[in-house]
C-alpha cells in the first residue's frame, strides 16, 4: 500500500488536524497575503514614502546592479550571477548522479533547463518568523525567512516547479539598535493592523514595521529544496519522490555561495563507515545535558558530525525504511544499530539520576523518532504537503488555482508555540524553545488533548501493541472522540498510528 503512504506523506498526512488545515497562520508570524507578497516581490507602488526596495532575488542577491523594470529578472540572469556559480555546479552535479541512479523511463528527473530559463523567475511566496529559533541565532533574536518558488511562463499560463529557495535572514539587520523584544513587539503588532494587499505590504517596509531593516546584509544563508526525482507505476500506484537539500553560505574569499554543513543533519553514512567518528557521536549525544537538549528539540549537533547535503525519499514516514536518518544509528532497522536499545535506557536512566526530566523521549522508540525528527531530512518526510512545509502562496495563479492552504498541517499547529515565544520576548521574560515532535507539534507543558488540531482524522497517535501497551513516548497521542489509533497500511511495525474512524 506504497500508494496509501504516498497520499499520506506527499498530501500532508491525509491532510491531520482536519481544522488545522484549513486554517490560514496568524498574520503576526507570517506574509501570506498575495497581493502584499507580490508588492515587497516586485514593488510596483513604490513612492517617496516607501523607498524600500522590497525582497525580489534581484534586489537581495544583486544589490549593487541597476534594476531594469522593463527586464524581468529571469533565472538564466539569476544563476549568471558570479556568487550562485556554486549552487548552480552543485545542482548540475547532483542531477548528472541522480541520472544515473534514477534512470528513465521509470524515473523523471527535475528539470534544470527549465529552472535556468528566461522564462522561469523565483516568485516570493511567503514570509515567516522564527523567532522561536532564538536559542540558534547568536543575538537570540531569531531568523526570518523569505520563501521563493520558481514559476515557469508554458505560454498558455504559469507552471509552479516543485522547488523552494529560502533566504533566512537573521531577524534584525546588521546594525541594528533594536532589542529582541522591539523585534517581537513589531511583529506582533502586525496582527492586528487592518491594512491588506498593498497597503499591508507598505506597513510592513515602513518605519517601524518588522521588515523595515531587513536586506541584503541580513542574509544568513540560502537553502534549497526540490523534487529532484519521481518514480510512478500507474497500474500499481507505486510512487516514489526524491527531495535534494542543500544549505548554502556565502564565503567572502571566494564571493560564491558555498555548500556548508546542514544543521542537524547527521551524516549517518560517515558515522557508520568511521568507527571513531561515531563512537565519538555516541559518547557525546548521550552525555545527559545533550540528551536533555536532545530530547527539548533544542540540540545543536557540531559540523563534524553533519552532512553538506540531504535525499530525502517519501514515503517513508511510517517506516523504518532505510532512508529514514536514523536507519542503522538506532532502532531496528539494523541488527547492530551504533545506538542500541541498551544504550539509550542508559543514558535515559544517567538522565535521570541527574534530576533531568525528559518531556518526549521516554525509550529507545522515543529516541529513534527524535534521531530521525531532528534532521532536516526527517523532518520533511513528515505531514508535508508535496514535500514542503510550506509551499507558500503563488499569487501569479488564477485564485481558483491557487494553494489551499500555504502551509502544512505540521506549520499550522506549530505557530501557537511559536507565538507563546514570541509573548513571552515581547514581554521580557525568558522563554521555553521546547518543541515536541513533528508528528504531534504540542506546547511545552500542554497538548492540543481534545482539540482536532492534535487529535483529528489522520493525526499520529501512539498505537497499543498485542497487550494493549502504548509505548510511553507515544502514550499521550490519544484520537478524538469517535476516532481510534489504527496502523497504517503498508507500513512496517511502528509504535505509532493514525487516528482514524473505528472500522466496523
Amino acid at each position: 500500500m506504497r500508494r496509501l503512504l504516498g497520499l499520506i506523506v506527499l498530501i500532508g498526512g491525509l491532510v491531520p488536524l482536519v481544522a488545522g488545515a484549513a486554517e490560514e497562520p496568524p498574520r503576526a508570524l507570517a506574509v501570506t497575503d498575495p497581493a502584499a507578497l507580490r508588492e515587497l516581490d516586485l514593488r510596483e507602488h513604490r513612492g517617496e514614502a516607501s523607498a524600500h526596495p522590497g525582497f525580489g532575488l534581484q534586489q537581495l542577491l544583486d544589490p549593487q546592479a541597476e534594476a531594469d523594470s522593463s527586464a524581468p529578472f529571469g533565472n538564466d540572469r539569476l544563476f549568471a550571477l558570479p556568487r550562485l556559480r556554486g549552487l548552480r555546479a552543485a545542482l548540475a552535479d547532483e542531477l548528472q548522479r541522480s541520472a544515473k541512479s534514477h534512470p528513465a523511463p521509470q524515473w523523471t528527473l527535475f528539470d534544470l533547463d527549465k529552472l535556468e530559463a528566461s522564462t522561469t523567475r523565483f516568485v516570493l511566496a511567503g514570509i515567516v518568523n522564527r523567532i522561536d529559533r532564538g536559542y540558534v541565532a547568536a543575538d537570540g533574536c531569531g531568523e526570518v525567512r523569505l520563501i521563493y518558488r520558481p514559476v515557469h511562463d508554458t505560454g498558455a499560463g504559469p507552471q509552479r516547479l516543485p522547488m523552494t529557495l529560502n533566504l533566512v535572514l537573521r531577524a534584525r539587520g546588521a546594525g541594528d539598535a533594536m532589542s529582541c523584544r522591539d523585534v517581537a513587539t513589531r511583529w506582533l503588532a502586525a496582527d492586528a493592523w487592518p491594512e491588506v494587499g498593498v497597503d499591508r505590504a507598505r506597513r510592513l517596509i515602513a518605519s517601524g514595521g518588522p521588515l523595515e531593516s531587513l536586506g541584503p546584509a541580513a542574509i544568513d544563508r540560502l537553502e534549497i529544496n526540490l523534487q529532484i526525482a519521481t518514480e510512478q507505476d500507474l497500474a500499481t500506484g507505486e510512487f516514489r519522490a526524491d527531495y535534494l537539500l542543500y544549505v548554502f553560505r556565502f564565503d567572502p574569499a571566494s564571493g560564491r555561495y558555498e555548500a556548508g554543513p546542514m544543521e542537524n543533519q547527521i551524516d549517518r553514512d560517515r558515522l557508520l563507515a568511521d568507527h571513531d567518528l561515531g563512537q565519538a557521536f555516541k559518547r557525546w549525544l548521550l552525555q545527559p545535558d545533550n540528551l536533555a537538549a536532545f530530547d527539548r528539540g533544542t540540540l545543536i549537533i557540531p559540523d563534524a558530525y553533519l552532512a553538506r547535503s540531504a535525499t530525502a525519499v517519501t514515503p517513508a514516514a511510517f517506516s523504518h525504511a532505510p532512508q529514514r536518518p536514523a536507519a542503522g544509528l538506532a532502532g531496528p532497522a539494523t541488527a547492530d544499530p551504533l545506538i542500541g536499545d541498551a544504550d539509550i535506557v542508559a543514558a535515559l536512566q544517567r538522565a535521570a539520576d541527574r534530576g533531568l526530566v525528559l518531556q518526549t523521549i521516554r525509550s529507545p522508540a522515543g529516541f529513534e523518532r527524535r534521531l530521525n525528527d531532528i534532521t532536516c531530512s526527517g523532518c520533511h518526510q513528515t505531514l508535508g504537503i508535496g514535500g514542503f512545509h510550506f509551499p507558500g502562496v503563488d499569487w501569479t495563479a488564477e485564485p481558483a488555482r491557487r494553494s489551499a492552504a500555504a502551509g502544512s498541517p505540521h506549520f499550522i499547529a506549530d505557530q501557537d508555540r511559536r507565538r507563546t515565544i514570541a509573548v513571552a520576548v515581547k514581554d521580557g521574560r525568558v522563554p521555553d524553545y521546547a518543541r515536541g515532535f513533528t508528528d504531534r507539534p504540542e506546547l511545552s507543558g500542554a497538548s492540543f488533548a481534545g482539540h482536532e488540531r492534535g487529535e483529528g482524522w489522520g493525526a499520529a497517535c501512539g498505537l497499543s501493541d498485542a497487550g494493549g501497551r502504548v509505548d510511553p513516548s507515544f502514550r499521550n497521542w490519544t484520537c478524538a472522540a469517535g476516532l481510534t489509533c489504527q496502523p497504517v497500511r503498508g507500513a512496517t511495525t511502528f509504535p505509532i498510528g493514525m487516528c482514524f474512524v473505528a472500522p466496523r
